[in-house]
């Protein structure tokens, strides 16, 4: 009689569980990484605007963040190695900061409304990079 300990359900989850956590640490870098390099292309630094009380630069950055996250969620799930997961996460992206500026371009004096301060700027922006973000998810889905 074998052990629960040697269960079917115990050996998946016991070969799976690294995989899971490895493709979950890689999605989370990329996100990182994706709101370093956003962080560098904007023309206000949202860190210290926040750490100064700037609620525009604090909603203005979360947006960014579920930006990139909801895309990058969706690669996930789309994805089956390390690989894919790099190559979906970073052309996701690459094509949010793309939109992100575009965004930032149409929507003109919206750097230095966020800077100072102005909530009903920093809103609009987040709505547009959600939008953004929940388009390309499908698109990624297929």
């Amino acid at each position: 009689m074998p052990s629960q300990l040697q269960s079917p359900e115990i050996q998946a989850f016991a070969q799976g569980f690294p995989v899971t956590l490895m493709h979950a640490g890689v999605t989370l870098f990329m996100l990182i990484l994706g709101a370093t390099l956003y962080a560098m292309l904007t023309p206000h630094r949202e860190i210290k605007l926040i750490r100064e009380g700037n609620a525009a630069a604090a909603l203005s950055l979360g947006g960014v963040l579920v930006g990139l996250a909801i895309p990058l969620g969706v690669s996930l799930t789309a994805s089956t190695s390390v690989i894919e997961i790099v190559i979906w996460g970073a052309a996701t992206i690459a094509i949010q900061l793309l939109v992100f500026r575009i965004t930032d371009v149409i929507l003109t004096g919206l750097p230095e409304r966020i800077h100072e301060g102005e909530v009903a700027a920093a809103a609009l922006l987040v709505g547009a990079k959600i939008a953004t973000a929940l388009i390309l998810a499908a698109a990624v889905a297929g």
